[in-house]
């Protein structure tokens, strides 16, 4: 594991940890954040520990193609009771984020700081936000790092305060990036949630290779 200073450099993936632990230390700058991103890295750490970058082998990833859609969401879809924008409330979709309690998990990695750094991203171009909406209210959504000339998505997070809402955002996302020629969607880490949505590991190496 590595030290890292006001340097913007990250050492290689493959000297992450077992566990995928990469660095410690640096900071949440626009320019450090796009050079992880396009490096295989992500930060990942909760409220009062220091600054931790990730790279997972094996990596969890999902190919467009090959998103799984259940009936019962099917039926969600069909019934047209949602709206789908993208791009247009990115500080409510991460800070609603922030807020949901997660199992095992005491606080949230979305700190203010991360919060911050990520809407400057938002706003050079470089996050895709998806909001979804019932009676014009905000009920779940999610959002990514976007890689365009990889075309590469890197999900962050998503909420849902309706069942299925984010899973519908989700679906039009990967409708999206499957119709605008992208690659692949980095889930970062496996969850049984992703790969009950098609999602895969794959080796951290193979992963590199599309960025």
């Amino acid at each position: 594991m590595y030290y890292i200073d006001t340097t913007i450099w990250f050492p290689e993936p493959s000297e992450a940890d077992s566990q995928g632990l990469l660095a410690v230390g640096g900071d949440l700058s626009v320019e450090r954040l796009w050079l992880a991103y396009q490096s295989g890295i992500f930060p990942w750490y909760e409220k009062g520990q220091p600054l931790l970058w990730w790279s997972p082998d094996p990596r969890m990833v999902l190919f467009p193609k090959d998103l799984k859609v259940s009936k019962s969401l099917q039926k969600q879809i069909k019934k047209n009771a949602f709206k789908v924008t993208f791009n247009t409330a990115f500080d409510e979709v991460i800070k609603q984020c922030a807020l949901k309690k997660r199992v095992g998990q005491d606080g949230t990695w979305i700190t203010d700081e991360m919060i911050a750094a990520y809407i400057e991203l938002f706003e050079r171009g470089d996050i895709i936000s998806v909001e979804v909406w019932l009676d014009n209210e905000l009920v779940g959504g999610l959002y990514g790092v976007n890689l365009r000339t990889q075309r590469v998505f890197c999900g962050e997070s998503m909420f849902s305060a309706k069942t299925d809402a984010s899973k519908i955002g989700f679906y039009f996302l990967v409708n999206k990036l499957l119709a605008d020629g992208y690659k692949l969607i980095d889930c970062q880490m496996y969850t049984a949630h992703l790969a009950s949505l098609g999602a895969l590991e794959i080796p951290r190496k193979e992963f590199l290779k599309y960025l």
